[in-house]
């Protein structure tokens, strides 16, 4: 009966009440009598629960499910159980943006020197700068594709460097790696792996890795998920970001990719792979414990 209450109470400015009462075969005296109650404690809380979902779904690009939204009053010293997160969302109507299945672009084949794979999908590392990702991703624009480099820190799961340019020429990768530099100390012997593209097997970015003294590993050829953490990264920025949008220019499309990286997915954004932390919240809790020592 609450519920038909409830639909009455907030459709009422569209439709009569006594009509609506008719409709649902209650009275009007029983409608008027409920909405006449004191709310309960439970109702309240329920009720500020699914404003701060609201908040926390909006906040974070509606990419939040139940698990990261149910972590982040815990964050603040509350406690809210996830089910009942679950619950809230569904009767709010939130449904946030799912990653799709992705498939490997075919990459070319392996390299003659027969470069080895050190990571052997072992994404973990305890301390930043000993083992890097890197891949490419393209972006369409209304003026031809943005090409975009990441290079990814395996110990916090941040974005360390990035370049783009409209060719994914080697220097692009070596830009990318510069500004990874840049970021992190890369400690000597450092391991930097990728799939087994041309431009990351070429002598050229061989030679370039050497000048930060790094040792460089592929996948296999073919096997995405040998590079999986750093397929999963352009997996996260397209579908929860550049896929809502259309880009007449590459430097629209460039500044929405900063936008991801810098404003949400490296300083916000919630990964269970880190215990439900940010990336910048891992790199600089390590570098604290650091200097402490």
């Amino acid at each position: 009966m609450t519920a038909k209450y409830e639909f009455i109470d907030a459709e009422k400015a569209d439709h009569a009440v006594i009509d609506m009462c008719a409709w649902l075969h209650v009275s009007r005296s029983g409608y008027y009598e409920w909405r006449g109650r004191p709310v309960s404690a439970t109702a309240e809380r329920r009720q500020r629960l699914k404003a701060m979902i609201q908040a926390v779904f909006d906040a974070n690009h509606e990419t939040y499910g139940y698990r990261r939204i149910h972590v982040v009053p815990a964050r603040s010293g509350g406690q809210v159980l996830p089910g009942l997160v679950r619950r809230l969302m569904r009767e709010l109507g939130l449904q946030p943006v799912q990653s799709r299945p992705w498939r490997p672009i075919t990459t070319l084949a392996g390299d003659p020197r027969d470069l080895p794979d050190l990571v052997e999908r072992d994404f973990a590392a305890e301390r930043p700068g000993i083992k890097l990702l890197g891949d490419i991703t393209h972006i369409p624009t209304w003026e031809g594709f943005l090409y975009l480099a990441t290079v990814i820190d395996c110990h916090s799961k941040m974005v360390v460097g990035w370049a783009m340019a409209d060719h994914f020429k080697t220097s692009l990768i070596n830009a990318a790696l510069d500004s990874a530099a840049g970021h992190i100390d890369i400690e000597p012997g450092c391991i930097f792996h990728s799939d087994r593209g041309s431009n990351y097997t070429s002598e050229e970015f061989g030679s370039h890795l050497r000048r930060y003294r790094m040792r460089r590993s592929v996948g296999r050829t073919g096997v995405c998920w040998d590079n999986a953490m750093a397929e999963s990264f352009f997996g996260s920025l397209k579908n929860e970001w550049l896929h809502r949008m259309v880009f007449a220019t590459r430097a629209k499309a460039r500044s929405a990719v900063v936008q991801y990286i810098e404003g949400f997915y490296n300083r916000r954004r919630l990964h269970s792979a880190i215990g439900y932390r940010t990336p910048l919240e891992v790199h600089t809790e390590y570098l604290s414990r650091h200097q402490a020592a």
